[in-house]
C-alpha cells in the first residue's frame, strides 16, 4: 500500500517551511522514527522523522524548495514487498522544481486521486490509529478531514467526544463571519516612486512575527503599568555574586537577575501568572520565563522553565546557551514554545523606557529600559540614584489593574533589595 509523506506542522503557528534537505533517496528502506528531512521553520532548523515504514516510492518536493505548505504532498512510501507505483507516477519527482513554486498548488497534481473509505481499507495516521485503538473507536466511522480523506488525530478525538470535526466545525461556522482583509496599498500609491528603494523578501520568520504580533495587538485588550527602581544595591549585589563565583567561571547578569525576580513575584502573586483561554483562567503551576533574543531576521524568546527553583548561576547558564542556539537556529520547539510570562530587555540599547506586545497566550510581559543616573528625593533631600523604567502590559482579560500592580509591589522589592530572593 503506499502511504504519503506530508509536509509536517513543527509548531503551532507554523503554515509553511522550507524542505532544506532529504536524508533519504527513491529506493531507500526506512523505518519509523528514521530521519528522513531536515524542515527549516519560521524559527528553527528541525529534523523530520518517519512515521511508518516501507520504501521511498517517490520525493516529489525537491531539497531547498522554499515556501512548501503544511501538509503538502512531499513523498510517496510505498510497504515492503509491496509493488512499487506504476513508472509514470515517479516522474514528478523530476518535475519537482515547477512543484516548489507555489508547492500547495502543484502536488495536488501529482497526488493520488481521492480514495473513499469502503470495505476494510481506512486511511489513517499513525497517530489516528493509536487514538482510536485507546478509545475503542472503529475508523470505518471516523469521516476523515485530512488530505484525501486520510482520518487524523482531530477527527478521532471530535469522534470520542460525539460532536463534528474541527476543521468541518470551522468551514461551516468561521468563514461566512470573517471580515475581508484590508487592501494594503503599495509604496507607488503612497507616493514613493519605484526604483527609489531596494525590497527585501519576507522570510517565514518575518512573516510569522508580522502575524502573531498584529493578531495580539488587535485581539487583545491590553494595558501598560510603569514603575521605576532603583537598582545600586541589585549591581552592588551583582559585583559581589561575580566576584565570588568567578573560579567558576559564573556571570551573573542585570536580565538573570530580573528574569530570577519576575519568577518569585510570579509565585507570590499566582494571579499574574496565568492565561486566558475560551473556557477558564489557566493558572499555571511553575513560572516559564520567556526571554527575548534578538536573532538575524527577526526575535526568539527561549523559556528558562520554572526559573523559581533555579539558582542565579543555573538561570544566567540556560539564558546564554538559549540565546547562543537561538542565534543559530537550532532551538527545539519545546524550548521556544509555551512560557506563562515574558521578559524584554532593551537595556543593554540605552533605551530609557518602552512597552512590549503582549506574547499570547501569556498574560502579561515585562519590559526593562536602561539603568541610568536620576534625581531622586530622599528623605526630603534631593539625591542621586541608579534608576531602571520596567513596563507591564498586561492583558486585561485575565491580569487586571489591581493584579498587575500587585505583581509590580512584589517584584519591586526583589529588585531594590536583592538579598530578598533568597529568603
Amino acid at each position: 500500500m503506499s502511504m504519503d509523506i506530508l509536509m509536517p506542522a513543527l509548531s503551532p503557528t507554523m503554515e509553511e517551511g522550507t524542505l532544506a534537505k532529504w536524508h533519504v533517496k527513491v529506493g531507500d528502506t526506512v523505518k519509523a522514527g528514521d530521519v528522513i528531512a531536515e524542515i527549516e521553520t519560521d524559527k528553527a532548523t528541525m529534523e523530520v522523522e518517519a512515521v511508518d515504514e516501507g520504501v521511498v516510492e517517490a520525493i516529489l518536493v525537491e531539497a531547498g524548495t522554499e515556501n512548501v505548505k503544511v501538509n503538502a504532498l512531499i513523498a510517496k512510501l510505498v510497504g515492503e514487498g509491496d509493488s512499487p507505483a506504476p513508472a509514470p507516477k515517479a516522474a514528478p519527482a523530476a518535475d519537482a522544481p515547477k512543484v516548489a513554486t507555489p508547492a500547495p498548488a502543484a502536488a495536488p497534481q501529482v497526488a493520488p486521486a481521492p480514495v473513499a473509505q469502503t470495505g476494510d481499507r481506512v486511511f489513517a495516521s499513525p497517530l489516528a490509529r493509536r487514538l482510536a485503538q485507546a478509545a475503542g473507536l472503529d475508523l470505518k466511522t471516523v469521516k476523515g478531514t485530512g488530505p484525501h480523506g486520510r482520518v487524523v488525530k482531530a477527527d478521532v478525538e471530535a469522534a470520542g467526544k460525539g460532536g463534528a470535526t474541527p476543521a468541518k466545525a470551522a468551514s461551516s461556522t468561521s468563514a461566512p463571519a470573517a471580515a475581508a482583509p484590508r487592501q494594503a496599498l503599495s509604496l507607488e500609491q503612497m507616493g514613493i516612486p519605484a526604483g527609489s528603494y531596494d525590497l527585501v523578501p519576507l522570510d517565514g520568520m518575518r512573516k510569522t512575527i508580522a502575524r502573531r504580533l498584529t493578531d495580539s495587538f488587535r485581539d487583545v485588550p491590553h494595558f501598560p503599568l510603569t514603575i521605576d527602581l532603583e537598582i545600586d544595591g541589585l549591581l552592588a549585589a551583582r559585583a559581589k555574586i561575580n566576584s565570588l563565583l568567578a573560579d567558576q567561571g559564573v556571570k551573573v547578569s542585570v536580565n538573570d537577575i530580573i528574569i530570577k525576580a519576575v519568577a518569585v513575584a510570579l509565585k507570590r502573586v499566582p494571579e499574574a501568572n496565568a492565561s486566558y483561554t475560551p473556557e477558564g483562567i489557566a493558572m499555571h503551576k511553575h513560572a516559564d520565563i520567556a526571554v527575548a533574543v534578538a536573532i538575524d531576521g527577526g526575535l526568539i524568546t527561549p523559556i528558562v522553565r520554572a526559573a523559581e527553583t533555579k539558582g542565579l548561576a543555573q538561570i544566567s547558564a540556560e539564558v546564554k546557551d538559549l540565546a547562543a542556539r537561538a542565534k543559530a537556529k537550532k532551538l527545539k520547539p519545546e524550548e521556544f514554545q509555551g512560557g506563562t510570562f515574558s521578559v524584554s530587555n532593551l537595556g543593554m540599547f540605552g533605551i530609557k523606557a518602552f512597552a512590549s506586545i503582549i506574547n499570547e497566550p501569556q498574560g502579561a510581559i515585562m519590559s526593562v529600559g536602561a539603568g541610568e543616573q536620576r534625581p531622586v528625593v530622599k528623605n526630603g533631600q534631593l539625591a542621586v540614584a541608579t534608576v531602571m523604567t520596567v513596563t507591564l502590559t498586561c492583558d486585561h482579560r485575565v491580569v487586571d489593574g489591581a493584579i498587575g500592580a500587585k505583581f509590580l509591589a512584589a517584584f519591586k522589592p526583589l529588585i531594590e533589595e536583592p538579598l530578598t530572593l533568597i529568603v
